[in-house]
């Protein structure tokens, strides 16, 4: 998200950009990485209700809670102190994202909808720090499209969660609950068209015939990744991207594809 605004802006490859988004992205990688331990920190019991997660460190016990405490305060400590030297307008996006994953951790995770919802507003505010740490406008069509993806992709991992834990569902993730049978199927179909719409407006807002071939890649894609969910496969969205070949094969297509149309072009 931090190298979204340049790569799609065509500027990533002006000489020393793509070096001004190497701290910016430490210091992201360390504040996400604090809030995902103090996550898993609040999460220890009920992820020993989860076949893969009890086998995480802090579930098992191979780690103790104290001593993940303490790298999750070194790491934010360190994300604030690297993003204060890098501008304001960065700090403030960086705090905003760890203060709403500590308000979802406390307490958000457990409402449906509004967990999904939270975990889209982190996305979208490592695509606001990369526009701001590059002096890059964020297109409309860009954010919408980002905002919809991370809502259909949270919404397929809520589903993929649901119906894999069936009647325990609610044991390792309370917000499962509140979800009627069909509810989270909907969701899914309804945001991914969308987010295929606004991806096409985004292309067509770029005025380049190259960029439009991507457009049924992201079809592909987006189509791989519900037939994923519904046949049990998982809906981790990192796990589908680095262990489903055909979804790694058409991510990597579109990088390419649309890097040519915007710098080779």
């Amino acid at each position: 998200m931090i190298y979204f605004p340049p790569f799609l802006g065509g500027v990533l490859l002006q000489p020393g950009l793509a070096m001004r988004g190497v701290l910016p992205l430490f210091a992201f990688c360390m504040a996400s990485s604090a809030t995902y331990i103090l996550n898993d920190i609040s999460d220890r019991q009920t992820d020993g209700c989860h076949p893969d997660k009890k086998e995480r460190p802090l579930p098992s016990g191979k780690v103790s809670v104290s001593g993940a405490t303490l790298l999750a305060l070194i790491l934010g400590v360190f994300a604030v102190v690297s993003a204060y030297s890098i501008s304001i307008t960065f700090l403030l996006y960086l705090v905003a994202y760890v203060l709403l994953s500590a308000v979802y951790t406390c307490c958000l995770k457990k409402y449906a909808l509004i967990d999904i919802f939270c975990i889209s507003a982190g996305f979208l505010l490592r695509l606001e720090a990369g526009g701001a740490v590059f002096d890059i406008r964020i297109s409309e069509w860009l954010f919408l499209s980002v905002f919809l993806l991370s809502i259909f992709l949270s919404t397929g991992k809520r589903l993929a969660e649901k119906s894999r834990l069936g009647g325990n569902a609610a044991d390792h993730r309370q917000a499962l609950n509140a979800y009627p049978d069909g509810y989270l199927e909907g969701a899914m179909y309804m945001t991914g068209g969308a987010v295929l719409v606004t991806y096409t407006m985004y292309v067509i807002s770029r005025h380049s015939d190259s960029l439009l071939y991507s457009v049924p890649l992201c079809c592909f894609g987006l189509m791989r990744y519900i037939l994923r969910v519904q046949s049990g496969s998982g809906g981790d969205p990192t796990e589908s991207l680095t262990r489903d070949l055909p979804l790694f094969i058409v991510g990597l297509l579109w990088v390419l594809m649309v890097g040519w149309g915007i710098y080779g072009g």
